[in-house]
């Protein structure tokens, strides 16, 4: 297990990513539409206001008073109210099914084509975040079920360093830009 993840320049961020898993869950739940190291410092920020990242104890919080969590200063998110419903979602989701233990989703997967059903089942989480949280999990954490779920271009499972963490975002903005000339 890595002592970090190189994924948003704060040591404390990158290493509760790499040590809570729910921690992880919730930053690729909010990587959408904002920068990696917005989404990713997102579970700091939500640990720090609300106290922990407890799926049961995020589930149980009043929507009203995590909404306002996710937009005091600075806002978790560009989009805090949805990205409030979407990790109470979330939360909601990994305390039912797994026990609130967010690892049991990767743990206690048989197999690559069972990983991508579970991932598939979180709110939020589409074909991309697939590929991506499989690869950070296949590559970072080892995990055994989820080398079939990496895909053949870089993800954030190749990010391994702060340089590494700019190659990739610098490769994934060429990309967004050669997509839009055609």
């Amino acid at each position: 297990m890595p002592a970090r993840l190189h994924f948003t320049g704060d040591d404390d961020a990158d290493a509760l990513l790499a040590q809570e898993p729910m921690a992880l869950l919730i930053g690729f739940a909010l990587d959408q539409q904002v920068p990696v190291q917005t989404a990713f410092t997102g579970p700091l920020k939500l640990k720090q206001r609300l106290g922990t990242l407890d799926p049961g104890r995020i589930a149980a919080t009043d929507p009203g008073a995590l909404d306002e969590l996710f937009r005091q200063k600075p806002a978790i998110h560009r989009f805090p109210g949805t990205m409030a419903t979407r990790i109470q979602d979330l939360s909601a989701f990994v305390a039912e099914r797994y026990g609130g233990r967010a690892e049991r989703l990767w743990t206690e997967a048989g197999d690559a084509d069972e990983l991508r059903q579970r991932i598939a089942e979180l709110p939020g989480f589409g074909e991309m975040k697939i590929k991506a949280l499989g690869s950070v999990l296949a590559k970072r954490f080892g995990v055994l079920a989820a080398q079939g779920l990496v895909p053949g271009h870089p993800t954030l499972g190749d990010v391994d360093s702060a340089e590494a963490l700019e190659s990739y975002q610098a490769k994934k903005r060429a990309y967004k830009a050669s997509l839009k000339k055609g």
